[in-house]
């Protein structure tokens, strides 16, 4: 364990001591957000972010030490362990050197070296193989190994049996495949070529090469897509010349006894086992490399999506579009309470265009409607202009063309029907979409994060991996947040630290029960939430109805004391901690001087300076202090409207590993590719942007009858 530690350490580069506690934290349970908030003088004051790849390389390490001792013990068992193997086993750094070591000692299925074997023919092969100085006639040799009882009836078939064997232990060595691993993928190249003769959205790759090392995740990922829908045949090549010569001189003495015997036997074992079983590798760790990339780039979209500003506090319709089933709406209070619904049909097959603006203008006047979500999917262009065309007249309203990735899912769901049983599927779709202009956060995290819909080739992934990245992303962005115990559902309760789905489950039918909970202290009375989950969750949950102030901050109770005698200090009253804040907490603190006041609070400065920020404005929401999201008041344009120069305003929808696409209101979002995004060189268009940046572009060029909108940031500066 002391040598994780150390690994960790350096690759981190953090202490050895506040990793050692990171780690024993994850042990004893802890989740990384509890950990990242709330023991900051253990750790440094680490990110989240650092803490995530921490347990992440933790898992990773402890897993190469179980399969270390895994493969020392299954070699010792066959009596193979020599000093020089397990030297080699204690020095493996990754699993893929620990499986090379162990793949001449693995449990082999029948093979051409193994039915060799049978026949007696491995003393023969390991003489060859020495190729020793002197040594006999390599037919005198071979001849002492003729058996008919076992199948060698001629020296040919000794020979022919010992090369078989040479071969597998060529492809078996570790220093071979090591060896030509390296130089794939130093020198291989991808090559990929058509396999049916019709255009595709793989037209691209349809005679395509790209050295492996300079092959971008995306462009891995669409060659296996491609290969597996038939329309690309994809290998990775290198050149013999290269290859073949390191791996040749690993085994052949020259100018010995039975080296051109041994050289053939390695040419073969190359072209038959090692060559495809090395390509193999290569193609398998480039695909968990461009997915990890994909993970990663999925992740990266996903915070900001769901960290988007919510658009609180008013009457919001939400618009779900359609054509043969036509249009569903939804309209929701400030607090997303469903007040009515609707169902209009202004699209093709019926254009009742003059009915639906009727049902919407009194919609609007009934409720006071002030904010219209208009879903972005099927028939979203024609829904948009109507919206637009009606709302022109009427200064007080505005929309805003939403997401409605997974709203299906969500509203087809088990989840959906408990909370909407009385209502059809499409309907509770417009009350998701109204509700996604209202809170991103609370909404989405009804849905599984795979169906959101933001990065690329989502539904190639690992799926376990996937999910468990997502995850991690959701969960971290609700308890930088944090909920409200008494009206937070239970898929949003489901992600705070500490509770799990049936503990947020019994959380709600308490409420239920028992009424709003009075204080932090109640949840100790929830069926299955004991000590362990109440320390993890305490803090991230505010209750606005206790009677306690510090209940609605982000001070965890065990800090409470320290909080009041921080009060006390400053010259303030537990009474005066109201959403107002404190403002003037940070000037008193300072004066007071923030290492004695953490010495008399008996507390650390990092957990100090947390409860003074917090105190400053209790409960506040980070998301309130990013740009307000772009909301549209009617002069709807379209694709054909767009000019190259033109000078727009747009929200980023999606970041991808070759540029990122940008919704510029005329339904089909415009692509900013990376060469276009800044001024200065980038590797990955993450570095200056996230989904949900507002950003100006300047228009390069339309292909309308494609659909296409190229963009520029950088132009636009």
């Amino acid at each position: 364990m002391q040598d994780i530690i150390k690994i960790l350490a350096q690759e981190l580069g953090q202490s050895e001591e506040h990793v050692k506690n990171v780690a024993q934290l994850l042990d004893e349970g802890s989740t990384i957000p509890f950990i990242a908030r709330y023991r900051k003088e253990l750790h440094g004051s680490m990110d989240d972010t650092v803490l995530r790849k921490l347990e992440e390389r933790l898992a990773y390490l402890r897993g190469l030490e179980k399969r270390r001792e895994e493969v020392r013990s299954s070699i010792e068992i066959q009596d193979k362990l020599t000093v020089e193997l397990a030297a080699a086993i204690n020095a493996a750094k990754t699993l893929t050197e620990i499986e090379d070591i162990y793949l001449p000692f693995r449990p082999k299925r029948r093979t051409r070296a193994t039915i060799a074997k049978e026949k007696g023919l491995e003393p023969l092969a390991e003489l060859l193989l020495r190729q020793d100085k002197n040594a006999p006639d390599i037919e005198e040799l071979a001849a002492e190994y003729i058996s008919c009882d076992k199948g060698v009836d001629t020296v040919q078939d000794a020979l022919s049996g010992a090369s078989d064997i040479i071969a597998e232990t060529v492809s078996d060595s570790a220093g071979a495949r090591q060896t030509l691993r390296a130089c794939i993928m130093r020198s291989g190249s991808a090559v990929s070529k058509a396999a049916k003769d019709e255009d595709s959205v793989y037209s691209t790759y349809y005679d395509f090469a790209q050295p492996v090392s300079r092959l971008q995740g995306h462009q891995i990922l669409a060659l296996n897509r491609g290969e597996s829908e038939g329309y690309l045949k994809l290998s990775i090549n290198v050149e013999e010349s290269l290859a073949l010569p390191p791996i040749v001189r690993q085994f052949v003495v020259a100018g010995r006894s039975y080296s051109d015997f041994v050289r053939a036997a390695v040419e073969d074992s190359y072209s038959r086992l090692l060559y495809p079983s090395i390509e193999r590798e290569v193609r398998n760790a480039l695909t968990d490399m461009a997915c990890e990339g994909a993970i990663r780039s999925f992740a990266l979209n996903l915070k900001p999506l769901l960290m988007q500003r919510p658009v609180k506090g008013k009457v919001t319709l939400g618009f779900d579009p359609g054509y043969r089933n036509g249009c569903k709406l939804a309209v929701v209070d400030a607090t997303g309470k469903v007040l009515d619904t609707a169902v209009i049909y202004p699209t093709q097959p019926y254009n009742k265009i003059a009915e639906a603006k009727s049902v919407l203008t009194r919609l609007i006047d009934k409720y006071g409607i002030e904010n219209i979500a208009i879903g972005n999917g099927t028939a979203s262009r024609e829904s948009e202009k109507l919206i637009a065309e009606l709302i022109s007249t009427m200064p007080h309203v505005s929309y805003m063309v939403v997401s409605e990735s997974g709203a299906s899912v969500y509203s087809a769901s088990k989840l959906a029907a408990e909370e909407f049983p009385d209502y059809d599927v499409n309907l509770r779709s417009a009350v998701s979409i109204a509700r996604r202009l209202q809170d991103p956060l609370s909404e989405l995290v009804k849905i599984d994060p795979k169906a959101i819909g933001v990065g690329q080739y989502q539904h190639d992934m690992p799926q376990a991996r996937l999910s468990e990245a997502l995850g991690a992303v959701v969960e971290d962005c609700v308890n930088s947040v944090g909920a409200d115990l008494n009206t937070a559902s239970p898929s949003l309760l489901g992600y705070i630290s500490g509770l799990t789905k049936t503990t947020a489950k019994n959380i709600v039918a308490y409420r239920e029960e028992n009424g709003p909970f009075k204080s932090r202290k109640e949840l100790l009375k929830v069926p299955k939430l004991g000590p362990k989950a109440y320390e993890q969750c305490a803090g991230f949950l505010r209750i606005p109805e206790s009677k306690y102030p510090l209940d609605n901050t982000g001070v965890h109770p065990e800090s409470y004391k320290a909080a009041e005698k921080l009060l006390e200090k400053c010259g303030y009253t537990l009474a005066q901690v109201t959403a107002a804040g404190l403002p003037d907490i940070f000037a008193r603190a300072e004066d007071y001087g923030h290492e004695k006041l953490a010495e008399e609070c008996s507390v650390g400065l990092p957990t100090l300076r947390d409860i003074i920020k917090e105190l400053s404005k209790p409960g506040r929401d980070p998301r309130d202090e990013l740009p307000e999201p772009i909301m549209r008041s009617g002069d709807i344009m379209e694709i054909k409207d767009l000019k190259p120069g033109m000078l727009l305003t747009g929200t980023v929808r999606n970041v991808i590993d070759f540029g990122a696409f940008v919704d510029i209101g005329v339904h089909q979002d415009g692509l900013v590719h990376i060469s276009q995004i800044s001024d200065h060189f980038i590797k990955n268009p993450n570095e200056v942007l996230s989904v949900g940046d507002i950003v100006k572009v300047i228009v390069l060029d339309v292909e309308v009858k494609k659909g296409r909108i190229s963009l520029s940031i950088k132009q636009a500066k």
